[in-house]
């Protein structure tokens, strides 16, 4: 901000106002109106740090809500906003953005400056008084709502960091959208009230004028009280992370998704609220409680997180008058948020970073050599050389049975020949560990179709009847949860290879499993067994792995490991998250 009227006071008493009218002008409006108005240095210096912190802020946080789900604003900025590891960038911007509004107020006490602000001048705007005078009331104005958007923008971002959603998101957005906004308003304001002298004033700097109570060294001592401030909070914010404290016990768990065990009593419970994701009952929102146990030379975790329904259907086929149908609505994208599984995520890292241990990289080509993404959304890959161990349970291809799916975030790889040429899906440093897994998808894509047509179907039931009734009641909205106990994927013993024969006995309409069980889960991707049951809108899962596998693709389990967890209610991508990470505390 600048000060925009002359240095009086403004103090509009009788006498002033029955001055002569040419005097008056001249009073009000010389100072600014000369060529080769100046501003003080620490006005200058505080006016633009303040405004770089604010737009890397706004810049990054457009580029974070660009991934909402129906955004529409933010996208129309796609060409220039920033890709990369975004989380950093907006996290830092938004504590010097809280530093520097401590440092500006500080300095304009110190210096004895608040009169810029000060409610007197906005008063003008009720009064008769020349143009430049209203503009400046309007300056004035538009500051006191500058100053409280930020403050709500500030307010809400800590909210958001700390776990809150929901509204506090919506809030968070439109106290930006209005920052944004008043970017340009306040440009044209000042060139309102004095041109372009006005506005090149922030370029040329001048000794602050002494005036009686001014403190020594303003500009110092303000920037001083700043970085105490994001010392402060930084400090604060490492001091009061979540923590998982690993119990001791005796014996393994009953791997059964039931807490019945006595060392699930002995274990401490860290809940840690995410958010952001979709559905979860409209709210985006769900709290996972973790629990973790080390039995000798394994350990045991324990999660529970709130889902309110059962989702088992990921991308079932249906028989159509044109054949089978891979059930979905943005499979061609690989961002489903209808025909799909529920799943649960949880990553281990090294790394404290923001943006889940430095691994979530924005935007539709964060890679600038590599293929752009089909979601336009990003990828998640490591910069430093580290990998995060990464365990995904998958409701459908697997996670009934017993597995949960291990995998990692490493550095990124370069594409192969299919995913550059844009038929197969690049995923950067994401990828499942080493070995095989037991799943395979029902399906394969016809060339050309992305899903929107028919569908090749490889496996057919020996008996549909007999699998419909696995399958329990087959109702396909996403609002309604899947049977107890119903199973929606086949296993080899209950499926024969694609013929015309077998199909054409089956009847238009019917639903099939999109997934195929078949062989065993081997290697490195084995390593981790599970039980996983969802009762009364809450999933529970326990998982047990040694300490050490010894894989490369896997970390130890040790004391000052990083996590970070992340619920998908019957969607692809579009989990939950949380920006703090949570400790793992050993024995």
């Amino acid at each position: 901000m600048t000060e925009n009227t002359s240095d009086s006071t403004l103090e509009r008493t009788e006498t002033k106002f029955q001055t002569d009218p040419k005097q008056q002008r001249q009073q009000t409006t010389g100072a600014n109106t000369k060529p080769g108005v100046r501003s003080d240095l620490g006005t200058i210096i505080l006016h633009w740090t303040l405004t770089i912190a604010v737009f890397a802020s706004l810049v990054t946080g457009l580029r974070l809500s660009s991934d909402a789900e129906g955004a529409w604003f933010s996208p129309l900025f796609e060409p220039i906003l920033p890709q990369g590891e975004i989380w950093t960038w907006h996290f830092l911007s938004a504590l010097f953005v809280l530093g520097l509004i401590f440092s500006y107020t500080a300095y304009m006490s110190l210096a004895r400056l608040m009169r810029r602000i000060s409610a007197q001048k906005a008063s003008v705007i009720t009064q008769h008084a020349n143009r430049k005078m209203k503009i400046s009331a309007i300056n004035v104005i538009s500051y006191w709502m500058l100053f409280v958007s930020i403050i709500v923008l500030t307010v809400t971002g800590i909210l958001l960091y700390i776990g809150k959603g929901g509204l506090w998101v919506d809030v968070h957005y439109i106290s930006a959208l209005f920052v944004f906004g008043y970017t340009f308003v306040h440009v044209v304001l000042h060139y309102m009230y004095g041109g372009l002298q006005e506005l090149l004033r922030l370029f040329r700097p001048t000794g602050l004028r002494q005036v009686p109570g001014m403190a020594t060294y303003p500009l110092a001592k303000s920037l001083a009280l700043g970085a105490i401030i994001m010392a402060g909070v930084y400090a604060l914010d490492i001091g009061t992370r979540d923590q998982v404290i690993v119990a001791s016990g005796d014996s393994l768990p009953t791997l059964d998704g039931e807490l019945t065990d006595d060392i699930w009593r002995q274990a401490r419970v860290t809940t840690v609220t995410t958010n952001q994701g979709v559905d979860l009952d409209d709210t985006g929102e769900s709290d996972v409680e973790v629990r973790a146990v080390q039995i000798g030379d394994k350990i045991a975790f324990a999660f529970r997180w709130e889902d309110n329904t059962r989702s088992l259907k990921r991308h079932p086929l249906q028989k159509t008058e044109e054949g089978w149908r891979m059930l979905n609505n943005r499979g061609n994208l690989s961002d489903e948020t209808e025909f799909y599984e529920d799943k649960f995520s949880v990553a281990f890292g090294k790394s404290d970073a923001y943006g889940g241990g430095g691994s979530t990289h924005m935007g539709p080509k964060p890679l600038a050599d590599q293929p752009e993404t089909f979601h336009k959304r990003g990828l998640h890959y490591m910069t430093d050389g580290s990998l995060m161990d990464v365990w995904q349970w998958k409701a459908s291809r697997g996670g009934m049975l017993g597995r949960v799916d291990d995998m990692y975030f490493g550095p990124p790889k370069d594409a192969n020949e299919a995913q550059r040429a844009g038929t197969k899906r690049y995923s950067a440093g994401y990828a499942a560990d080493e070995g095989k897994s037991f799943y395979v998808y029902n399906y394969k894509k016809k060339p050309g179709s992305d899903y929107t047509g028919t569908v090749d179907v490889r496996r057919l039931p020996a008996d549909f009847k007999a699998i419909n009734a696995k399958m329990g009641e087959i109702n396909l909205s996403i609002d309604v949860s899947d049977t107890a106990g119903s199973q929606w994927w086949m296993f080899d013993n209950e499926s024969i290879p694609y013929s015309e024969e077998v199909d054409a006995e089956i009847p238009v309409g019917t639903v099939i499993p999109g997934v195929l069980i078949t062989g065993s889960y081997e290697g490195s991707r084995a390593d981790l067994v599970s039980g996983a049951k969802w009762n009364d809108g809450w999933w529970t899962l326990e998982v047990v792995r040694d300490i050490d596998t010894g894989h490369k693709q896997d970390l130890a389990m040790e004391d000052g490991l990083f996590m970070y967890v992340s619920v998908f209610d019957h969607n692809q991508t579009r989990h939950t998250r949380h920006s703090r990470p949570i400790k793992l505390v050993m024995n």
